[in-house]
């Protein structure tokens, strides 16, 4: 087995050829072409432990991860975790790498083809709320995706924000990144705005005319009591699409406005079965949702490309040798 650790991973790992990854998971999952059973959720105390195994013809995985939100106050990333590849026809495993690293490259990689086929082309600034990991990388892969040119941050420690900015600026550059004091202003300044966090109440403004022509990334929802989205923006919703069919069945943020009236469920769009027919977003103004709460075959073409890379490059530790 080759353990992969992060520092391989950082040599390895291309942003744009991962969100080219994802795309090709929306391929597959349209195409029905694999196997992946409902994911396991095991709740303790307020941290959950998932596990997420799936099947494709060439590789099967399973990624074990756990959230754990109150892990921030103790200097401790929220999300900890293992992937495991094994192949496909014997189930030998190949391959161990953090799961935490493959959660934060793949969901970054997510959002960042969520911001590639659902917002204008010539969007400059970016909005996040949250400075977790997630935050991190999403802001990373939506620079790549667009021409941006400013990044608004938001969190409700200041302290963290400032530590955050001076993380992104390092990665950044030539980009200007800015703290805000609430998130009003980081919606008014903001083309994109993305939301990663644990919130069950909405992290946004509730103002119709403020959202009116934004493009939002949502990312933390991923439980019935969670949710980061006001009402009205669903109001002004000109476009909402999920990631995946069970993302209506798991999230608050979809959940919650269709059992409300908010928004029509049957003009939500599921994203990896019309992703391939969405028109050029051009410069055309408009209001749209990109709603993500992640699936284990992200994971596991993510990491099949990134155990290729490593056999490619002779990078990675063969364990029990």
């Amino acid at each position: 087995m080759l353990y992969i650790s992060n520092k391989d991973l950082e040599q390895i790992i291309v942003l744009d050829d991962i969100m080219d990854c994802i795309e090709r998971a929306f391929e597959i999952y349209k195409s029905n072409n694999f196997q992946m059973p409902d994911r396991m959720h095991v709740d303790r105390d307020e941290g959950t432990i998932l596990y997420m195994p799936c099947f494709t013809e060439t590789v099967s995985g399973t990624k074990i991860v756990s959230t754990f939100p109150d892990n921030i106050n103790k200097g401790i990333s929220s999300i900890q975790g293992t992937m495991i590849l094994n192949k496909s026809k014997t189930g030998e495993p190949i391959a161990m790498m953090d799961g935490a690293m493959i959660t934060a490259y793949r969901t970054g990689a997510v959002g960042g083809v969520g911001v590639r086929h659902t917002t204008r082309e010539n969007c400059t600034s970016v909005g996040l709320v949250g400075t977790g990991v997630q935050g991190f990388f999403q802001v990373l892969y939506a620079c790549k995706a667009r021409p941006i040119e400013n990044v608004y941050i938001f969190d409700l420690s200041k302290e963290r924000a400032e530590k955050f900015k001076e993380r992104l600026s390092a990665k950044l550059e030539g980009i200007q990144v800015h703290v805000t004091d609430n998130t009003y202003d980081l919606v008014k300044a903001s083309d994109i705005i993305i939301t990663a966090t644990p919130s069950e109440s909405p992290v946004l403004p509730d103002d119709k005319e403020l959202l009116k022509g934004k493009h939002v990334i949502a990312i933390g929802s991923y439980k019935l009591a969670m949710r980061e989205l006001p009402q009205s923006l669903y109001e002004v919703l000109d476009e909402l699409y999920i990631d995946t069919e069970f993302a209506a069945k798991e999230s608050g943020d979809i959940i919650v406005p269709v059992k409300e009236g908010w928004f029509d469920g049957d003009r939500i769009k599921v994203f990896g079965q019309v992703f391939n027919q969405l028109e050029n977003p051009g410069k055309k103004i408009r209001t749209t949702l990109f709603k993500s709460v992640g699936m284990s075959l992200f994971d596991l073409l993510v990491a099949e490309v990134i155990y290729n890379k490593a056999i490619e490059k002779g990078l990675g530790q063969h364990l029990g040798e």
